[in-house]
């Protein structure tokens, strides 16, 4: 009892929820009294809490008869009552934080409360999701419980016109995968009218699976890109030299760092097979050839097909190293796209100039509150913190917890461990126990597969090749005698109900004849399999419930919690076990060296497998050490992004000014003065005395930027003061865009001018990120010197940015007094 005490003293958790549990009562005493309203006066209810914002309540003020109106409309339209656990979730999220709710607790229904609460502002709440799919689903599913409320639902997809994606944008709740948003946020900045732009300024965000987001895919930026132009040939030409090259002799690969190193003995073969004296006499040729030929040194010795990507109708996709989900549309950049597909004999799509990007990481941080819902977050936990400042909240369970997790059994051999998995597999099988098996990759699941077709055991592929029916497949898991083989987390977001889901079962019942259907005869054929789940779900329960097997474990512990966490969901009976061998690549490469001195100690044979709690310590210490090395990847790229992204700030905000100012010719104006003032630091330095000064280079200069040629003699700049000079010259500016102005007339001029500063930017800032590009890919380099590179990335890449405003005053003042019009269909 005084051990309880104390826990409970030193648990932050556990304090945090009783302030939150006082809430819930707040929201449990209105429930009786929300329940006697008529469907108009719920509905009615939304318009009251908006007068009453209005008015001056607050958020917080609100919540509670928000949160009890929700739960009624929920339980009036849909049949499903939030429990007062989904309620504590709800508050959490509101507040800006992470709710960690494990599988089955329903987190999409959780997401409402917050959402609807946070939309009274009418400021628009995203709802951010990890596919389509899932977008889809609850957009409509839970959307029902918006409109009943009067509050309007949007969905962002793929494939959506630009007034439909402003539609969607003006909706109070939006639904939309991560993708999607960041896309359109990188697209609005590159519009070249206002009223084109389809995102609201950022208000509130709710991530459904916020690990998978903010973690997974925190390395990945968004990038919107154009084609440039390189000879397809020269990507094979490249690969059939890398093909002559022998790890070992001519370069070195560490597995670990996941990085290839050229040695002497190499660089000598490149020279000699492509005829060039010195590779490295840094040209921008043999620059261009170095870095080609260390991508497809890469695509050869680190990427595998079938793990990292899959060859698919002639094209390389990239698989998603979480979800083992395809990954349509997405690009390996740097050339290695291009070298994977010169590997596979595909044909080679060109190479693209980076026009915008973004990581996921700073396009969330731009939220005013963010929040997110998962299964697993309290061992990333420190990473939330210090990144995006959200604080995680472990929300206990619905129901107590049954299931069984036993200890990891380790093998020797891989083939070993797979012999077993198989066995285990059997043995469900034979007694009717569901079982759904997690793999790491396509090409491991394909070889479990084959071993399955060889004992004649029927089973379902769930991966990436096939994951358009990945949640069909993942609904009917937990029918009795199923096998599921699936890799990582596919089908996140659907629950596996023991005995089979009856609203799928109905579904494929009546495909493809829902439009002639009479809605009475779906209701019978729903009862129908609802009863027939319901019989079987009795039997899997007396079997123990869903089975899970880990084949390997991952690099990370909450990617393994997530697969343990699709059995023994509501309180039902579940079980799960860890398969792994000292062939598998987290054991190989971080942790093995411990486990194998114990097995070789015992001596045992390849199929004799270890079960003992130091192994499964050595495993976890072997974990932590990757999260923590994967954690200070994540953290040096957003030290690096974070200077990106002021850079980023300034130019969109510009970008963003010359969209919404009807005039800009103050503006134009000022950079003039700004180009002025740079030209006499030049030419007529405050250093020099008069007679030093270069005039004829000076009125060279302003005629070259601003001035017609021959406009001002070059008598009238001589004998005057630097600062009667600055003035003269001004005013000669100034008459010359009024001559402009005149000749081609305002509104063509503010035309111009809007179009001028538009382009400039924009291809101005393109080079610049391809310049940035090249400096991040070398400044690791200058450790060697004993510089810190990061404190040398910050320093160039300041220089850098003020050398890139400079050029872009330069460059509009210039357009702007120089170019001419020509009217349509007219020739110069």
């Amino acid at each position: 009892m005084v051990l309880g005490l104390l826990k409970n003293i030193f648990n932050d958790n556990e304090r945090e929820l009783k302030r939150l549990y006082r809430i819930v009562a707040q929201v449990n005493s209105l429930e009786d009294r929300v329940k006697k309203l008529s469907d108009a006066e719920l509905g009615g209810k939304t318009v009251e809490f908006k007068n009453r914002l209005a008015r001056g309540e607050t958020l917080d003020q609100l919540l509670p008869e928000a949160y009890a109106v929700v739960r009624e409309a929920a339980r009036r339209v849909l049949g499903m009552r939030h429990f007062d656990v989904q309620i504590l979730g709800g508050i959490v999220l509101h507040q800006g934080r992470i709710a960690e709710m494990k599988t089955g607790e329903g987190k999409t229904l959780v997401a409402t409360l917050p959402a609807y609460l946070n939309a009274l502002t009418g400021k628009g709440v995203h709802i951010v999701t990890v596919n389509d799919y899932l977008a889809r689903r609850d957009s409509e599913w839970m959307g029902r419980i918006y409109k009943f409320l009067g509050l309007t639902v949007g969905l962002i997809v793929h494939g959506l016109d630009h007034k439909e994606r402003q539609e969607a944008y003006a909706a109070d709740i939006t639904y939309g995968t991560n993708n999607e948003f960041g896309f359109d946020y990188l697209r609005d900045n590159m519009v070249t009218r206002w009223e084109h732009r389809v995102q609201r300024p950022l208000h509130f965000a709710i991530i459904d699976e916020v690990d998978s987001i903010l973690i997974d895919e925190a390395r990945t930026p968004l990038i919107i890109s154009g084609q440039l132009q390189q000879a397809t040939d020269f990507y094979a030409k490249i690969d059939r030299v890398v093909t002559q090259l022998k790890p070992g002799v001519h370069y070195t690969v560490d597995e670990k760092a996941r990085t290839v190193t050229r040695e002497e003995a190499g660089n000598e073969l490149i020279e000699k097979l492509l005829g060039i004296e010195n590779i490295h006499d840094g040209s921008e040729e043999n620059r261009e050839i170095l870095n080609q030929i260390d991508q497809s040194l890469k695509a050869h010795a680190l990427m595998k097909r079938d793990r990292d990507y899959v060859v698919k109708d002639g094209k390389v996709i990239i698989v998603d190293e979480f979800t083992g989900r395809l990954m349509y549309g997405r690009r390996y950049s740097d050339g290695l796209q291009q070298a994977i597909e010169a590997k596979e004999g595909v044909k080679v799509e060109e190479r693209s100039q980076t026009l915008a990007s973004i990581t996921i990481q700073n396009y969330f941080r731009m939220y005013e509150k963010l929040a997110g819902m998962t299964g697993t977050a309290a061992t990333e936990e420190e990473e939330f913190r210090k990144i995006y400042n959200l604080d995680v909240v472990v929300i206990p369970t619905n129901e107590p917890m049954i299931r069984i997790d036993y200890p990891d059994v380790i093998y020797k051999t891989e083939r070993a461990k797979f012999q077993a998995v198989v066995e285990e597999i059997a043995d469900c099988y034979r007694r009717g126990q569901p079982v759904l098996v997690g793999t790491v990759s396509i090409e491991k699941s394909e070889y479990l597969s084959r071993l399955l077709k060889e004992r004649g055991i029927p089973h379902n592929v769930l991966n990436a090749k096939y994951h358009e029916k990945e949640a069909e497949i993942v609904a009917q898991a937990g029918r009795l005698g199923a096998v599921t083989i699936a890799t990582n987390m596919a089908g996140r977001g659907t629950d596996i109900l023991l005995g089979g889901n009856p609203e799928f079962l109905a579904r494929q019942a009546v495909a493809g004849r829902e439009e002639e259907m009479d809605p009475a005869e779906y209701q019978r054929i729903l009862a129908e399999k609802r009863k027939e789940t319901e019989e079987e779900h009795k039997k899997v329960v007396a079997l123990g419930g869903l089975h899970i097997i880990g084949t390997e474990r991952h690099e990370a512990r909450r990617i393994d919690n997530q697969l343990r966490g699709r059995a023994g969901r509501q309180g039902d009976p579940g079980s799960s076990r860890f398969y792994l061998s000292l062939e598998d690549d987290l054991m190989r490469l971080f942790g093995s060296d411990n486990i194998s001195g114990i097995m070789d100690r015992l001596g045992l044979e390849e199929d004799q497998p270890i079960e003992h709690p130091l192994v499964t310590r050595a495993i976890e210490n072997a974990q932590r050490r990757v999260e923590a090395r994967n954690f200070e990847i994540r953290r040096r790229l957003l030290r690096y992004d974070d200077i990106l992204n002021e850079q980023r700030s300034v130019i969109y905000e510009q970008r963003q000014q010359i969209l919404r100012d009807e005039d800009l010719k103050g503006y134009i104006l000022g950079m003039a003065e700004d180009v002025l003032d740079g030209l006499l630091q030049a030419f007529c330095s405050e250093e020099l005395t008069p007679e030093h000064w270069d005039l004829p280079g000076l009125l060279q200069a302003v005629e070259e930027t601003f001035l017609p040629p021959g406009s001002v003699p070059p008598e009238e700049l001589a004998g005057r003061e630097r600062e009667e000079l600055r003035e003269f010259l001004v005013e000669q500016a100034r008459a010359a865009y009024e001559a402009r102005e005149e000749e081609f007339g305002a509104e063509n001029m503010r035309e111009l001018e809007r179009f001028v500063m538009l382009r400039v930017v924009d291809s101005k800032w393109m080079e610049y990120l391809d310049a940035i590009d090249e400096l991040r890919e070398g400044i690791g380099l200058r450790a060697y010197g004993q510089r810190d590179p990061f404190i040398e990335y910050a320093r160039e890449s300041h220089e850098m940015f003020q050398g890139l405003i400079a050029r872009i005053r330069e460059d509009i003042v210039r357009y702007a007094f120089k170019v001419r019009l020509v009217a349509a269909g007219s020739q110069e």
